[in-house]
């Protein structure tokens, strides 16, 4: 055997699985990440899952795919066209082609292009894309990956069903030739999950690895081989995760640094479960989870638990969200902290439900009965999670409020690398306990402090007794009242707490670019990495472009209006139909442009930069 080539060198490398629902591409699509990370990659993911819990096989409806963008310098997006598309069936190309860069690689099951899945994808009768020059402008490689899958399981006690279950660590193999990655991480993983239990199964998809991987290094891939060297992250530990992960871990680490005992209910809903599931797994740390009988129960119960003098919280998204408001604003009239998590997806009602969108902003400023104020803070990342949900428990417990956190399915399924804290550099948060009463004089349940919070009372402290209710409360004493005057007063103080918080969060700064000039491009959580990659690459080529970037939308920070008025232009843009420029342009009067995408993907780095040129050209005075 000749010696084998030596691999090309890339900077970054984005591929996408794509293939039947039931063909492991999530896990295929993982465990590579899982990899690169490990290999020291900056990485970007973007599960994008069917809407069906299982359309028919072989559809465009059942096409699930999973893109990452791994790479040896900063990586921000999944990555706008890819590198190498793998495709398990016709359908998997069908609907992916379109992503694929000119001159791109194709790694094709040729056992998915049977007449029947052809017929299936809705290619026309004895049409085979592999076969009729339509790919000529790719890189093929077409394997028999379900033939190759069972000949390497042959013998084995296993069902041919369960062979063919198998067939995405044949591809993962392939793909750990091709990118110099060894499969022993994976192996290791196998083993983890089914050595114990499920032994045989195990074993045939560690042999399946290994086949893949020795297929690849057999037949030398017309491609060649290709490494992406680690990328020059901050010194520290490291692990791989997404967005719900980290909430999840946010919320322990809140209670950890409160002191507070975490409850956490919810209901089932995509794409928040999942923190659900998370949280379980660290029952240690004395959490108390609470899968609810519907979205109402889970808010209910938080807000008991709260009142108990517990770190409470709940997720949902959306339509969840909508069911939970009228506790929610009992929460408000409470003055009891309560977290509450909406992990956007496409609406209205069921909408689209596993596809992202950022279009419940106004719904968590505005959509409660009554003036009901609670602060909206939003990640711009999957690993930022972890820190967004610390400030939203920080600022619930200190204010002793609600507070919505806002992230969404591109945040939530995505991962990246997150380095690992130190305990010492996360935030003390403070209760605000009331003290055991003596003597006779009443406790004041709404006596303030300076900054308009009202005494947590923890219910059995002696002579802490007070009436709690949806009711108006009496300024000080909390009891009910139906005072015109005192309800105003009531409505004004709950307002001025939100508002003051302004004073305790962090300066609005300029993440890159002037901080005055001719245009800003304002973002607001997972619009982050399309819109900083767009603008890095601008500045690169000149373009003096601002990007400012927000975490605390509800209340503003305090020298956010001073900072925009420093522009002439502000773009901002959204995966919903402008609503983040609303708040903008009502609070400030400054002229902001909606720049909105509401199709359940998120926004291209190309369609960032393109808008940006057209601003600034357009911004240009005409030559005479």
């Amino acid at each position: 055997m000749p010696p084998a080539k030596p691999p090309q060198f890339k900077s970054n490398v984005v591929i996408r699985f794509a293939g039947d629902s039931g063909d492991g591409i999530q896990l295929t699509g993982t465990q590579f990440t899982s990899v690169a990370a490990l290999a020291g990659n900056d990485i970007a993911t973007f599960p994008d899952f069917p809407a069906e819990i299982r359309a028919p096989a072989g559809t465009l409806a059942g096409v699930s795919g999973f893109q990452l963008n791994f790479g040896s310098q900063d990586v921000h997006t999944p990555g706008d066209q890819v590198d190498v598309l793998v495709v398990m069936n016709a359908a998997a190309l069908k609907a992916s082609l379109s992503m694929l860069k000119p001159g791109g690689i194709i790694i094709a099951n040729e056992d998915g292009f049977d007449a029947k899945n052809r017929r299936l994808a809705g290619y026309p009768d004895e049409e085979n894309p592999l076969e009729n020059n339509s790919l000529s402008e790719f890189l093929v490689h077409k394997i028999p990956v379900t033939r190759l899958t069972r000949t390497a399981l042959k013998g084995t006690e296993l069902a041919v069903r369960e062979i063919d279950r198998c067939k995405n660590m044949f591809i993962l193999g392939v793909l750990y030739f091709m990118y110099n990655r060894s499969p022993e991480t994976t192996i290791a993983s196998i083993q983890a999950r089914f050595g114990k239990k499920q032994p045989a199964i195990a074993e045939a998809n560690i042999t399946v690895l290994k086949a893949g991987h020795a297929f690849g290094e057999t037949i030398e891939l017309q491609s060649g081989r290709y490494e992406v060297r680690p990328a020059p992250l901050n010194k520290g530990v490291y692990r791989s995760i997404m967005g719900n992960q980290a909430t999840a871990l946010g919320l322990i680490a809140a209670s950890e640094r409160s002191g507070l005992p975490l409850y956490y209910a919810s209901y089932p809903i995509t794409p928040a479960s999942d923190i659900l599931h998370e949280l379980s797994r660290h029952k240690q740390f004395g959490i108390i989870t609470n899968q609810a009988e519907d979205e109402i129960a889970s808010v209910a119960s938080a807000i008991g638990a709260a009142f108990g003098g517990s770190l409470a919280a709940t997720a949902s998204a959306g339509p969840g969200i909508a069911l939970k408001t009228e506790a929610i604003g009992l929460a408000v009239i409470y003055e009891l902290p309560l977290v509450i998590c909406n992990v956007q997806r496409a609406g209205p009602s069921t909408g689209m439900p596993t596809k992202m969108e950022q279009s419940d902003l106004l719904q968590a400023m505005y959509g409660r009965s009554g003036e009901a104020p609670v602060p909206i803070v939003a990640p711009a990342t999957p690993s930022d999670c972890f820190d967004m949900v610390l400030e939203a428990c920080r600022l619930a417990v200190e204010f002793m409020t609600p507070v919505f956190f806002l992230s969404d399915g591109y945040l939530a399924n995505g991962a990246e690398p997150w380095r690992f804290p130190s305990a010492a550099d996360l935030p003390t948060i403070k209760p605000g306990f009331a003290a055991a009463a003596s003597g006779d004089k009443p406790f004041l349940a709404y006596q303030r402090d300076d900054r308009l919070v009202r005494p947590w009372a923890i219910p059995g402290t002696p002579g802490l007794e007070h009436r709690i209710g949806g009711l108006e409360k009496q300024d000080l004493t909390g009891n009910v009242s139906y005072d015109p005057a005192n309800h105003e007063r009531m409505v004004r103080l709950r307002q001025d707490k939100i508002d003051g918080i302004a004073r305790f969060i962090p300066a609005q700064k300029v993440d890159a670019g002037p901080e005055s000039g001719e245009l800003a491009v304002v973002s607001w959580g997972s619009t982050y990495g399309a819109v900083k990659t767009a603008l890095q690459q601008l500045r690169e080529e000149g373009v003096d472009v601002a990007h400012i970037h927000l975490r605390h939308l509800h209340p503003f920070p305090a020298n956010l209006g001073d900072l925009l008025k420093g522009y002439r232009s502000i773009l901002v843009p959204e995966t919903n139909l402008g609503q983040l420029v609303r708040l903008l342009r009502d609070r400030y009067l400054v002229p902001a442009i909606a720049y909105t995408k509401v199709q359940g993907q998120p926004f291209a780095v190309a369609e960032i930069r393109n808008r940006v040129w057209e601003l600034l050209k357009s911004a240009q005075p005409s030559a005479r």
